[in-house]
């Protein structure tokens, strides 16, 4: 399909404290279970796009060469001026060419969904969201937990536990 990627991962880039786990989970967490675990591969900003790179199209080669778009929901997401770039562009992938699956992954309470765009809300009213809960879990990293389960659910066939 001319593919390389199974999921472009879009996620808030202030460097916040709340941010802190957040990108911890997007560079360490996340390729470790999908990449390393299970075979998927990634596209993450910072580590497969790298700024300095014009970003824009960057950003849009990613998506357009992935299966997948991986949105991080966030308070930070959410009310981010910087990050409402790379999510216009993923719901309309998504929603007007109808080319590109969104897997919307809550990591943080949103509560109620009114101060999201109409699109995001659109595609949570069509399919809900995962919500991050591994806080509770004994083993959060593992593939086998609910929560990635429905991530893997989610993704292309490709998955290939070991």
């Amino acid at each position: 399909d001319g593919k390389i990627y199974d999921a472009y991962v879009i996620y808030p880039k202030n460097h916040t404290s709340e941010a802190n786990f957040v990108e911890y989970f997007v560079y360490q967490i996340m390729p470790d279970i999908l990449e390393n675990k299970c075979g998927y591969k990634l596209c993450i900003y910072g580590r497969d796009i790298f700024p300095g790179e014009d970003a824009a199209s960057a950003v849009e080669k990613g998506m357009q060469k992935s299966r997948r778009l991986i949105i991080l929901l966030t308070h930070q997401l959410i009310n981010s001026k910087e990050d409402a770039y790379d999510q216009h562009i993923a719901l309309y992938n998504a929603l007007i060419q109808n080319d590109t699956k969104v897997i919307l992954l809550e990591m943080e309470t949103i509560g109620t969904y009114s101060k999201l765009q109409e699109s995001l809300r659109f595609v949570i009213k069509q399919q809900g969201t995962i919500k991050w809960k591994e806080q509770h879990t004994v083993h959060p990293q593992s593939p086998s937990s609910k929560f990635w389960k429905q991530v893997r659910y989610h993704m292309p066939l490709t998955c290939r536990p070991s």
